[in-house]
């Protein structure tokens, strides 16, 4: 059964609302999304920079002086580029107790208006990072001779990827209201 995957402590009955392993029903690269690459290559950037700096603090015992900041960016680069994976796997943090007791119909109202607040949020986020790109212009990273704007539109980035996803996500759930709360 695509979509759910059995547990094996019951008798085989899908457990409710646990997405299927991504290798189920899919082969290749299908199952990943332009944001699963972009967060890939910036945490092993972030791997290379926090190996860099072990490597130089305690095996030179000279550390280099841009990596704490560049692992610092590097980190939050990978929290909102990944963000949109999350999004698109709905794979948030949710509370998914309540609507389990609820008639399906109620539960299918209440998830979408849940999808379409979650979608304002993330459109609110993304204009409000659109607004910092521009002020930071001008401020300087620490260490790094780089604008602070460059963060910021790395955020704008991932912020518009989530609010794109959360979009697809209450399009699908509008489209097909008995859509649960975890199947992608």
């Amino acid at each position: 059964m695509v979509g759910t995957h059995h547990d094996p402590g019951t008798s085989g009955a899908p457990a409710p609302g646990v997405p299927a392993p991504p290798s189920e029903g899919r082969t290749g690269l299908s199952g990943y999304g332009l944001e699963d690459g972009a967060a890939f290559l910036v945490f092993w950037a972030l791997a290379v920079v926090v190996f860099l700096q072990f490597f130089t603090r305690y095996v030179l015992n000279d550390s280099l002086a841009w990596t704490e900041e560049g692992a610092r960016y590097l980190l939050i680069a990978v929290t909102f580029l990944g963000g949109g994976m999350a999004v698109r796997r709905r794979a948030q943090i949710a509370v998914e107790y309540f609507h389990l007791y609820m008639p399906r119909r109620l539960s299918a109202v209440v998830l979408s208006v849940c999808d379409l607040l979650s979608l304002a949020f993330y459109g609110y986020a993304a204009w409000l990072a659109w607004t910092m790109v521009g002020m930071m212009r001008t401020q300087r990273m620490a260490v790094i001779d780089m604008s602070m704007s460059v963060l910021y539109a790395v955020v704008l980035a991932g912020l518009v990827a989530m609010t794109l996803r959360a979009a697809q996500s209450a399009w699908r759930r509008l489209r097909n209201p008995e859509t649960g709360p975890a199947t992608p």
